[in-house]
């Protein structure tokens, strides 16, 4: 079991969840990196290596659509490790729409970017609870605040994710766990691509940005919280 602190990262591959990845294993975390494709991960897992030899991440990759495969996972981390710090929920995907979309495409949106965040929260908050302390982190989406024409399921996923982060926020408090959803616009990744943002990449959110605002999350003193981080681009869209 190892001394350091323990962070879960779900779409740990690309993108944000990689950045996250890589920058809490600068700061000392041990990382569980979740994703789908096993040969990214390990791309990532050997970029930790050469920050710190030290902390080997500890790899899940799996299809985050089965909920059997949520609960073993998280249980083979807390009996492994004893313990978890810090759980952040970033796997997602886009789609396009508002109206007219296939029944499949709208159930596979609402799976991955709500009821998977769920069952992790589900499984992992009993072991924070046990603890006494404990870190969520749900990495949203503007569009979970504000919806756009042509952009209403995606914005109706996230806005279900940060409806359940808020309730979360007040329901856990008395256990020692925090609660954060992160809302940032648009982000310099593979999604924001796959969107078509109208952004140019300079233009955008880094997502070094990401990991800045989240080590000042957590970097807050034990009495203070923060239910909501929305982050703007300065030339906003809309």
């Amino acid at each position: 079991m190892t001394t350091n602190k323990i962070a879960v990262i779900t779409g740990a591959s690309q993108g944000i969840g990689k950045a996250i990845a890589l920058g809490l294993a600068e700061d000392g975390y041990q990382t569980i990196l979740i994703a789908r494709s096993h040969d990214k991960l390990l791309a990532v897992a050997e970029e930790i290596t050469q920050i710190n030899p030290a902390l080997k991440p500890e790899l899940f990759a799996l299809d985050i659509l089965q909920g059997e495969n949520i609960k073993n996972v998280i249980q083979q981390i807390q009996e492994k490790y004893q313990g978890i710090d810090v759980f952040i929920n970033n796997a997602g995907v886009w789609l396009t729409g508002s109206l007219g979309v296939e029944k499949e495409k709208i159930e596979n949106l609402l799976a991955t970017n709500f009821i998977a965040p769920y069952l992790f929260i589900d499984e992992v908050s009993p072991f924070m609870k046990q603890q006494g302390a404990g870190y969520i982190i749900n990495i949203s989406s503007r569009s979970g605040k504000i919806g756009f024409a042509g952009s209403g399921l995606y914005s109706a996923s996230k806005f279900a994710l940060n409806g359940l982060s808020e309730s979360l926020y007040k329901e856990l408090a008395p256990f020692g766990i925090k609660v954060t959803n992160i809302c940032p616009s648009w982000v310099n990744t593979e999604m924001a691509q796959e969107a078509n943002s109208p952004l140019n990449p300079e233009d955008m959110i880094q997502p070094q940005d990401i990991v800045t605002s989240l080590r000042y999350l957590l970097n807050l003193s034990a009495p203070t919280a923060v239910k909501e981080l929305l982050i703007e681009c300065t030339k906003t869209t809309a």
